[in-house]
């Protein structure tokens, strides 16, 4: 009897509650109408700019190739946490069951890995841009853009399945109460009663090469783009080049900023962890389409010629 009281102490919950924002009563309401709209900007501009660059030839180029890869896991990681979320937030819904918990856990876990990748490639791509024109058709050809999206996607997957089913194995001893508004690695390891090390140990070594080299490779490569950039003769040659990265820049910012401060930092409390949550699952995915097309004269070119052809 003593043992099997013990097993269904340690087994795995069948539901989570989600707490939220709930320490935030005021906020609720109006942070729903921001969810809200937020969600559906989100699914509009991701699903816009993959439509748009597979009907306009002009955007059939391994920067968009890429970009369409971007608007993909954004729409992942806001179909997965931001349904919940606004089911929390009208109060309709504060629990999650086991399996969608899980299903946060690995979805989640993989696009962040995979988008943390795909910056990288993404810059990549731009200092090849910049410092190798000549040679940017024959190194970025289709193939290369398809092996570089494919890497980024496995390597995601593998950190995922690792980080997730280790967090997942852990002892939970009964306890089901999250102090956030999606199942995240980082919270579910908060409810462990029993010893996290080598889970910890795990998550230290998955976030080197997504948040240590990733960065690094951005770094690297806007370095050799900044140096080429000053040696370009003409003011507007550096002003049009400079344009094609300032949105890459500005999306990295945002993405790698809130990430790195997450998981990179052991002892971060539940309310910062949830911000940084809310802005790389929320702000982060409706800001990307925003910042890719609105100085973009190929995707407004596009759109002025599909809108004349359905109007």
């Amino acid at each position: 009897m003593q043992v099997d009281m013990e097993r269904q102490n340690m087994s795995f919950p069948t539901t989570f509650v989600l707490l939220g924002f709930s320490d935030h009563p005021w906020l609720e309401i109006p942070l729903f109408g921001v969810v809200l709209v937020s969600f559906i900007f989100t699914l509009m501009g991701n699903s816009s700019i993959i439509i748009l660059s597979l009907a306009e030839p002009i955007l059939q180029t391994p920067m968009y190739f890429f970009l369409d890869n971007l608007s993909v896991l954004d729409l992942c990681v806001t179909c997965t946490t931001v349904p919940q979320l606004l089911a929390n937030l009208c109060g309709t819904e504060s629990e999650i069951v086991a399996w969608g918990c899980i299903t946060q856990v690995y979805i989640f876990t993989w696009t962040g890995c995979t988008e943390c990748a795909l910056l990288a490639v993404m810059a990549f791509d731009r200092y090849v841009a910049i410092c190798c024109p000549l040679q940017y058709i024959l190194i970025m050809h289709l193939w290369t853009c398809v092996w570089l999206a494919a890497a980024c996607w496995a390597s995601g997957l593998a950190n995922s399945l690792l980080q997730a089913t280790l967090t997942l194995q852990l002892p939970l001893c009964g306890k089901n109460t999250l102090d956030h508004f999606f199942c995240e690695i980082p919270a579910l390891m908060k409810l462990a009663c029993g010893d996290t090390a080598v889970s910890d140990l795990s998550l230290a070594l998955g976030s080197i090469p997504f948040g240590i080299v990733a960065p690094l490779i951005v770094l690297l490569s806007y370095s050799f783009i900044a140096r080429a950039l000053l040696k370009l003769p003409s003011a507007e040659g550096r002003r049009k080049a400079f344009n094609t990265c300032s949105s890459h820049l500005l999306v990295v910012a945002l993405f790698y900023g809130p990430s790195i401060y997450m998981y990179l930092q052991p002892q971060i409390n539940n309310t910062q962890a949830k911000s940084m949550s809310f802005f790389y699952c929320v702000i982060t995915p409706v800001l990307n389409p925003l910042i890719y097309t609105m100085r973009n004269k190929d995707v407004k070119a596009a759109w002025r010629r599909i809108l004349p052809a359905q109007g």
